[in-house]
Formats: C-alpha cells, sequence, structure tokens
C-alpha cells in the first residue's frame, strides 16, 4: 500500500464510475438488517439481473480500463519492474482479502464467546478460525483477476486478447451446460471443483438461495476464468479510450460497443441464463455491456457538457476505490461485532442505531434499513472526503 498524491492526469468520468461501483458496492453490504432490504437492493435469487448485480461486475470492468492506463508506461512489454509490481499489488490485494474474512471471524467469533471463559482464551479461541476460513471472495477475485490480465497484457499481442476473451467464455460456457453448472447442488462442477480444491469448509456459507442456506461460493475456482475475460474486456475498452483523443469518437464507440455487447448477453441468456453466482457468459457480456453504456454516458456528462458538480460525492470514493472498500468492509464488522449493554440488553453498534434509532423514528423495517445503508455510505464518504481535500490517493 502506497499513499502519494493525486495525478492531474486522471479521467474523471472513470473515477465517478469507479466512485458509483464502490459506493453501491458498501450500501448493498451493510443493510440495517438483511431481512429488510428493497428489492432492488438484493441479488438476484439465482438467475437473473437486479440493480445491485451490477456494482461488482462494473467495478471489474473499470478495473481493466484502468489496467491499460496503468501498464501504458511500461509500454506493455514485460520487464523486472512492471511485473515485480504487478505480482506485489495481486499478492498485497489477496492478502487483505484474507485478512478481512479472518478478521469478520475474529470478531464475531470474540462477540460470540462464552464471557465466563478468561479474556486470553476467548481471544485465542476466537482467532484460531484458519481451519474454517473462507480463501475466496471479493477481494482475491479482484486480486487474481488483476493480475492475471495484467500479465496476459504484458506478454500477448494486444490483437489476440479477443480470442482470449471468447476463448474463456465459450469454453467456460461449454463447461457450464456439460457439468450441470446451473444446478445448486452437489451434482455441479461448479461446486465441484471448488469442494475438491478448496475444501467445504473453505467456502462461502452465507449464500441464500429462495430464502434456503447453500455452500456455495460466488467466486469460486472456476467463475474467476470469466472474470478474467471480464477484465480484459474494460483493457480493451481502455485502449480504445486512450487511441481516440477525441470524446465524441470516444462516446460513439463505447455507445456501440455497450449495445452490441448488451443486446448479444440479452439474447444468448435464452439458452445461457444471466447469472451471477456463477459469473456466467451471459452475465460478463451483458454487465460489460452495460457498464460501457454508462462510462460512455458519464463522459458525455462530466468532459463534454461539463456538469460536475452533482459528482463530487462520488469522487471522493472514485480516487481511494479499494481503500474505502476495505475500510466499508472493516467499519461493518466492528458495528456488527461490537456491543454494549443497555436496560440490561447485549446490543451491538448496528442494531442499537438500526432497532433503537431509526426504526422508532420511521416505522418501517425497510426505510430504516435503507437509511442505516446511506449513513454507514456517508460515514465512509466523509474519511474518503478528507482525503479527497487532500489529494492523497491511498493505492493498494
Amino acid at each position: 500500500m502506497s499513499v502519494k498524491q493525486q495525478s492531474n492526469n486522471r479521467l474523471l468520468s472513470l473515477d465517478i464510475l469507479r466512485g458509483i461501483t464502490i459506493a453501491g458496492m458498501i450500501l448493498v453490504n451493510n443493510p440495517g438488517s438483511w431481512s429488510a432490504v428493497y428489492t432492488p437492493l438484493e441479488h438476484a435469487p439465482w438467475n437473473g439481473l437486479t440493480p445491485t448485480d451490477l456494482v461488482f461486475p462494473f467495478f471489474m470492468f473499470i478495473m481493466g480500463v484502468s489496467t491499460y492506463f496503468s501498464l501504458r508506461k511500461y509500454d506493455f512489454k514485460p520487464s523486472k519492474e512492471s511485473i515485480l509490481k504487478i505480482v506485489r499489488r495481486t499478492i498485497v490485494i489477496f492478502a487483505i482479502g484474507l485478512a478481512i474474512a479472518w478478521f469478520s471471524r475474529f470478531c464475531y467469533g470474540l462477540a460470540k464467546s462464552d464471557a465466563t471463559l478468561p479474556l486470553w482464551g476467548r481471544i485465542c479461541d476466537a482467532a484460531n478460525s484458519f481451519a474454517t476460513l473462507r480463501i475466496l471472495g471479493v477481494m482475491p477475485r479482484l486480486a487474481l483477476c488483476y493480475g492475471i490480465a495484467s500479465l496476459v497484457a504484458l506478454f500477448v499481442r494486444h490483437k489476440y486478447i479477443p480470442a482470449i476473451i471468447v476463448v474463456l467464455l465459450v469454453g467456460y460456457a461449454v463447461l457450464l451446460l456439460c457439468g450441470n453448472g446451473y444446478e445448486l447442488s452437489t451434482n455441479s462442477i461448479v461446486y465441484k471443483v471448488d469442494a475438491a480444491i478448496l475444501g467445504e469448509d473453505h467456502m462461502y456459507k452465507g449464500l441464500l438461495i429462495y430464502n434456503t442456506a447453500a455452500v456455495f461460493d460466488p467466486e469460486g475456482i472456476l467463475s474467476t476464468f470469466p472474470s478474467i475475460a471480464h477484465v480484459l474486456i474494460g483493457f480493451l475498452c481502455g485502449k480504445m479510450i486512450v487511441n481516440h483523443k477525441d470524446n465524441s469518437e470516444r462516446i460513439s464507440n463505447l455507445f456501440i460497443i455497450g449495445t452490441i455487447l448488451t443486446f448479444a448477453g440479452l439474447l444468448l441468456s435464452f439458452g445461457i441464463p444471466i447469472n451471477k453466482n456463477i459469473w456466467s457468459p451471459t452475465f460478463v457480456i451483458t454487465t460489460c455491456g452495460l457498464a460501457s453504456s454508462l462510462l460512455a454516458l458519464l463522459i458525455w456528462i462530466i468532459d463534454v457538457k461539463g456538469y460536475k458538480t452533482w459528482c463530487r460525492f462520488f469522487e471522493s470514493f472514485g480516487i481511494n476505490p479499494l481503500f474505502l472498500y476495505v475500510l466499508g468492509g472493516v467499519l461493518g464488522i466492528l458495528f456488527g461485532s461490537i456491543s454494549f449493554t443497555i436496560g440490561g440488553d447485549l446490543i451491538s453498534i448496528k442494531a442499537f442505531i438500526y432497532k433503537l434509532c431509526l426504526l422508532p423514528l420511521l416505522g418501517d423495517a425497510h426505510a430504516a434499513s435503507c437509511i442505516y445503508a446511506i449513513l454507514f455510505v456517508c460515514l465512509n464518504w466523509s474519511i474518503g472526503y478528507i482525503l479527497y481535500k487532500k489529494k492523497i490517493y491511498i493505492k493498494i
């Protein structure tokens, strides 16, 4: 992790789109109550697409665009400096993901431990969660996809990248169709690979499919391959943006790419369903298309028309995206696990704000849950805004 002054050459519309996705990820990950969430703020149960399903893939797309920008200084040629930078950043991001997973298990384990035990014993028990620690997740996926896509950009001629994308998506589509990939069962090849390599103890156990808990990792091993294609599509869009200096050309090309990909994904979804949990090929194509179109729209609004005042809120998230995402994860864990006593009852910070403050005030569980999430986003924004005003860019 490094701290440096923000560059003046950053593309504002890209920062805003990145900021929108980070704010969205923090928002949907931190409702006041998981039992009271508005439908647009929920993931699709299995097949399908909701607004919430867009935030993570949009960030993956933007990461691809940014990867092109960042590797330009190496002229896309492998060198000791470029390879070490990629490997080091990949390891750091992956390690942060593991650390957050462990920190969550530690904090909640400590909160639920037997209060009659000695404090040091409770701490040791809570800390010893490595046997059931989830290995993959959002940050590990970002790490793997960034690292592999960046190495592809350095070692493979760029004219072959579209072919790599096609091979990854077509190969994965065949694998899913032949291996019961769309089943949420132990017969699914997606589950089998994760269970065989990671083990059930290291897989995600919080997935709810139609109110039924399932052991299934939405950021598993096989679905990482189409995610790499996701980043590579963003990489090619980044190349197009750099090669066309005129914003009108950038906008028209991004809209064309976005329209083609979106409609192709939607048409193909009749045979290959859109599914975020397995990161299906149609999910990749459709969300990349929507992200490309939205980026084109933001370039037109911000860079062509000059309407910038409305987007300052998101710029604070956009210049320090991963740092603020990690901060949101850490604060969310602390708010949910740190408890204190009120009226003889133990209550967490999160429950105190939601149940004792917002719910009585608003009188509606869904509204209170949503307002809690918005306030939580604003808390993270306030820290990001301080960094923004000081022009500090914390790079992970």
